[in-house]
C-alpha cells in the first residue's frame, strides 16, 4: 500500500480527495492535516511515502512545505494539487522539490496514478501548464523583489516595509521600483495582481 498525506485546508475537498482515494486498492491516506505547517510532522510521524499538497493554506504554502519535505525527508515524494493552475506556481513548485503538480479539475484517477508515477521516480506535470510555463518564462522577480512585493500586498507603506525586512527606505523604494518595471504595472498594488496571477510571488 502507498502511504499517502493529504494536506488541503478546505475540508470537504480533503475528505472527498480522501474518499476517491480510499477507493484504489493499493493506496492508503494514512495523514490529512489542513495547515501547511502541519505537513512535515504529519510525514515523518506517519511514514508517509506521497505527499499531496495544496499551495494556498494557513501557515505555510504547499510549495514552502514541499521544500521541507525534501529537507526532512528526501525519500517522500510531494504532488501538488492545486485549483490555481498558473505557470509560476509550476516553475517555483519544481523549484521546491515536487515531483508532480496536477490542477484540481483533473479526474481522481488521474491523481491515483501520479501518486504511483512519482513513487516509481517519474515526474508528473500537467502537459497544458507545462506548455504555458515555458512559454511564461522564468519569473523575472528576484527573491528580494517578491519579498518586498509581498509585504506590500498588505498594504505596507516603504517605511514598515524597510523595518519589517531590515531594509532601508530607500532600498525598497529601488526593489519596488523595479518589481512595478518587471511585471510592466503602473503601480505597486497592479504588481502585486500581476505577479499573483502569474504565480510569481
Amino acid at each position: 500500500m502507498v502511504r499517502v498525506l493529504l494536506a488541503e485546508d478546505q475540508g470537504m475537498v480533503r475528505e472527498a480527495l480522501a474518499a476517491l482515494l480510499g477507493l484504489e486498492g493499493d493506496i492508503a491516506v494514512v495523514a490529512q492535516v489542513s495547515r501547511g505547517d502541519e505537513v512535515v510532522d504529519a510525514v515523518l510521524a506517519h511514514d508517509v511515502q506521497v505527499a499531496v499538497l495544496d499551495i494556498e493554506m494557513p501557515g505555510m504554502t504547499g510549495i514552502d512545505a514541499a521544500a521541507e519535505v525534501r529537507r526532512r525527508s528526501p525519500a517522500t515524494k510531494v504532488v501538488i494539487a492545486t485549483t490555481f493552475g498558473r505557470p509560476g506556481y509550476l516553475r517555483r513548485a519544481m523549484e521546491a522539490g515536487a515531483d508532480g503538480f496536477l490542477v484540481k479539475d483533473a479526474p481522481a484517477a488521474e491523481l491515483a496514478q501520479a501518486i504511483r508515477r512519482v513513487l516509481r521516480g517519474e515526474r508528473v506535470i500537467d502537459p497544458t501548464l507545462a506548455a504555458a510555463a515555458l512559454a511564461e518564462g522564468a519569473n523575472p522577480l528576484t527573491t528580494r523583489e517578491r519579498d518586498v512585493l509581498a509585504a506590500a500586498a498588505d498594504g505596507a507603506v516603504n517605511a514598515d516595509i524597510a523595518r519589517l525586512l531590515h531594509l532601508s527606505e530607500g532600498t525598497v523604494r529601488n526593489y519596488l521600483s523595479m518589481a512595478i518595471q518587471k511585471t510592466a504595472a503602473r503601480n505597486r498594488t497592479e504588481a502585486v495582481r500581476i505577479a499573483r496571477e502569474k504565480g510569481w510571488l
